[in-house]
């Protein structure tokens, strides 16, 4: 008799964002001119003066294991980032540094859930949260939201997904894949509630730095003494730093749930990345001059794709207000005939675009939402208008 596999393990969806973003570098290897609007990274290099903090740290013999929640250096310069950019404020004994934001999320559903706990996640929503939350032996409640309502749920919806087995609510702000913003009077609707439900709310706020139009991002831990005790604030350094291989996330908690964080982790990996860790302090306290040129770079793409898009036949989007991603409705798209034949659903659509049209989209069934795709503005804006020139062309060929 064979032996048997993990069952919760075989349960897990592989990340499509993943897959089709290798599919996309493979084909490129290949020679193919393939335009890949699957990146969930910057197509910058990571800023000068962190690769140098990085190579001084090697040069000083900063390899060595360190604290399991991080170094109290760089635990300090989150707390002084959470104080001066988020309005909120941690001691070093609240943080825990992670091996990147999915790292993170790991740890808390860890620390807060037992087996049956429920976890409010709205869609559209980062694929990687019911999976991880089922992980921890977690149940995903999904809440549907609506491009009228801009992508977000009501205060009403979150009240009627509550039960007693409530244990938290997933926030994203800014959204992957939406980038939808709430704002202040949304977050103190959704604060109501996690407050007189008593549960608590996961912030992902990873792409807080990419706000566009002077819209605000408000982390909902700043607003009240009573939301900041039931929020754990999540972020890193990614997306805005373009430093997703150094893979250093983090998270601001109470000390209880950090003590467990890092009780977890120092089973699992004994602690981040140590050269990371100093490229990490580096980003946060060193010059920020990078990070707003690439946030000019980034407006100018979304922009661009945001006009384009609003003037092709069958589809639609909102503008995007925060991080780098286009989320588009294709719902009347795949009602049509393409050589013939019905395309019927969202996967079939994204296969034609890559394997016809060599353009690689994220088809967003894992994200809750199976008539829409999302494109990735984290790329060139010449690789940007050649790829929209190739939807176009498929568009007006249906």
């Amino acid at each position: 008799m064979a032996l048997s596999l993990s069952k919760k393990a075989q349960a897990v969806k592989p990340s499509s964002t993943l897959e089709i973003t290798a599919k996309a570098k493979k084909l490129k290897a290949e020679g193919i001119d393939v335009v890949g609007f699957g990146a969930g990274e910057p197509d910058f290099n990571t800023p000068k003066n962190i690769c140098e903090k990085a190579c001084e740290a090697i040069n000083s013999g900063f390899t060595k294991y360190t604290p399991a929640s991080g170094t109290d250096e760089l635990k300090k310069a989150i707390c002084q980032k959470f104080s001066d950019f988020n309005h909120i404020k941690y001691e070093p004994n609240q943080i825990v540094i992670s091996n990147g934001g999915k790292h993170s999320l790991t740890n808390i559903f860890e620390a807060i859930l037992n087996p049956g706990d429920e976890v409010i996640i709205p869609a559209p929503y980062w694929l990687s949260y019911p999976e991880i939350v089922k992980l921890s032996d977690g149940v995903p409640v999904i809440i549907d939201t609506t491009k009228e309502q801009g992508f977000k749920p009501t205060a009403q919806q979150i009240l009627e997904a509550c039960t007693d087995k409530t244990k938290a609510l997933i926030l994203n702000s800014p959204s992957n894949p939406t980038g939808m913003i709430y704002s202040r009077d949304e977050l103190e609707e959704i604060a109501k509630i996690a407050v007189e439900k008593d549960f608590y709310v996961v912030a992902d706020e990873m792409y807080e730095y990419l706000t566009y139009d002077g819209a605000e991002h408000i982390s909902i831990a700043s607003l009240n003494d009573e939301i900041y005790k039931r929020t754990i604030t999540c972020s890193g350094v990614s997306k805005s730093y373009a430093m997703t291989g150094w893979r250093i996330g983090y998270t601001g908690s109470s000390v209880e749930i950090a003590k467990l964080m890092g009780s977890v982790q120092s089973h699992q990996t004994s602690n981040p990345n140590s050269i990371a860790q100093k490229a990490a302090y580096e980003a946060l306290v060193g010059p920020q001059d990078a990070v707003e040129a690439m946030k000019e770079e980034f407006d100018k793409r979304r922009k661009y794709m945001f006009e384009r898009i609003s003037k092709m036949p069958y589809v639609s989007t909102l503008e995007p207000k925060g991080a780098f991603y286009v989320f588009i409705d294709a719902g009347e798209v795949l009602a049509k005939e393409y050589k013939g034949k019905v395309i019927g659903d969202i996967a079939n659509f994204a296969s034609i675009l890559i394997e016809e049209y060599n353009v690689a989209v994220i088809p967003c069934a894992d994200f809750g939402c199976d008539e829409f795709i999302r494109l990735s503005y984290a790329i060139s804006l010449e690789q940007i208008e050649k790829g929209l020139n190739r939807i176009e062309e498929f568009l007006k060929a249906l």
